[in-house]
């Protein structure tokens, strides 16, 4: 992909295994992968549950690991949310645990972003709920 995106990205699950409110371990490959996207001219949004102090941990846990988001929680820096707006985020990808088919490796959403080779580690393909 050549084009710049705005990617909406989920905290527990996604980035950190998921153990809500605590802050889980990094996905393997989830900050490099995230680092690489914004080098490479990409805007990344959290896109969380987390609110308040909760939210607040999150970004400074993202930032210690070397990311800044572009807005959180918001389509972009300056947006103020009054019940006129919708909480829908405008990205144009949504990187989420809840997706349909679970969460691709970071291996993976490196390779279709920025089109170069992971770790083949980082791209192995493990079976969903329904088996494919």
């Amino acid at each position: 992909m050549k084009d710049n995106f705005t990617i909406a990205v989920d905290f527990d699950g996604t980035i950190v295994k998921d153990a809500y409110p605590k802050i889980g371990k990094p996905m393997i490959f989830a900050f490099e992968t995230l680092k690489a996207l914004q080098a490479d001219g990409h805007r990344l949004i959290l896109w969380t549950y987390r609110d308040g102090k909760r939210l607040e941990e999150a970004v400074d846990f993202c930032k210690e690991n070397g990311i800044i988001f572009y807005a959180v929680n918001k389509s972009y820096p300056e947006e103020i949310y009054t019940e006129k707006i919708s909480r829908k985020i405008n990205a144009d990808y949504f990187i989420d645990d809840r997706n349909i088919g679970g969460l691709k490796q970071w291996g993976e959403v490196y390779q279709q972003f920025m089109g170069g080779s992971a770790p083949a580690s980082a791209t192995t393909k493990k079976k969903n709920w329904f088996g494919f």
